[in-house]
């Protein structure tokens, strides 16, 4: 169930409470060893890590809120010096045997154990949203742990050009007509704010970039025809469903783009 907060300009998901059982249940898994490796196939991380940060074990990026751990071990296959940290505490037991030399440990985004000044590199995907009281002390221990001139990836669900729309037309229930908190997921942020309290926490945006325009055609195209179609194509498996969900997922991003990428870096001053 998704609900529309006029005062905050955000979508507001209602499910199942995204605590650290929640994602310890979500990720169990029994191939769990041959999904890190696959992170070597990764595209997204290792493209625009190598496109502020030169390949390097000298190169520290630690991803906050890891899951699985698939993204360490790409950054570490392309060179970097790379770590993570989840709250998950069963999938972090799991993934520190399967994988010993992989530094990944238990800790939360919101009060790390690292020293100031530490790392190079910071990712979090799809980490901001869960957090109903807000992601103030995770961007602040961000700012915190990067080197002067460190750099912040930043992904997370937003309100699109189509969700800004459907909002004004109040295809959404109001916030005030049944959200339960106890059941908060997720948000869909307004990307604008973030973006105005990076500035204010001490980042300069290097860039932005609308993304996952298939999932947000799939999740909010509201014509029942429409809604099938793009499912099918989203969920559907070949090389001509292949070639067509890519060219949807270039074309309709800028507008339908379920999540998008901040790439912030941090000025040289203290917060």
């Amino acid at each position: 169930m998704k609900y529309y907060d006029p005062k905050n300009k955000r979508l507001v998901f209602e499910e199942k409470k995204a605590d650290e059982k929640f994602w310890d249940n979500l990720w169990k898994d029994d191939q769990l060893k041959s999904f890190v490796k696959a992170g070597k196939r990764d595209r997204f991380v290792s493209f625009f890590s190598k496109k502020f940060l030169k390949p390097d074990r000298s190169v520290k990026i630690l991803e906050g809120g890891c899951g699985k751990g698939q993204y360490v071990y790409a950054l570490t296959v392309c060179g970097y010096n790379a770590m993570g940290i989840d709250y998950a505490p069963e999938i972090v037991k799991k993934l520190n045997i399967l994988f010993p030399r992989l530094p990944i440990q238990n800790g939360d985004v919101r009060n790390m154990r690292f020293n100031d000044k530490s790392f190079d590199g910071y990712w979090s995907l799809g980490v901001i949203e869960h957090f109903y009281e807000g992601y103030d002390s995770i961007i602040r221990e961000a700012f915190r742990v990067l080197k002067p001139g460190g750099f912040l990836f930043l992904t997370f669900p937003y309100m699109s050009p189509f969700r800004k729309i459907k909002a004004y037309f109040g295809k959404y229930r109001d916030i005030q007509q049944g959200f339960h908190k106890e059941s908060f997921y997720q948000f869909a942020l307004n990307r604008d704010k973030v973006i105005e309290d990076l500035q204010a926490y001490g980042f300069d945006i290097r860039y932005k970039k609308s993304l996952d325009g298939m999932k947000g055609l799939k999740d909010e195209v509201d014509t029942p025809v429409l809604k099938n179609i793009f499912s099918k194509i989203y969920y559907g498996k070949g090389f001509l469903i292949t070639g067509i969900k890519m060219l949807l997922y270039v074309v309709s991003s800028p507008i339908f783009g379920h999540i998008t990428l901040i790439v912030a870096q941090k000025k040289n001053r203290s917060v």
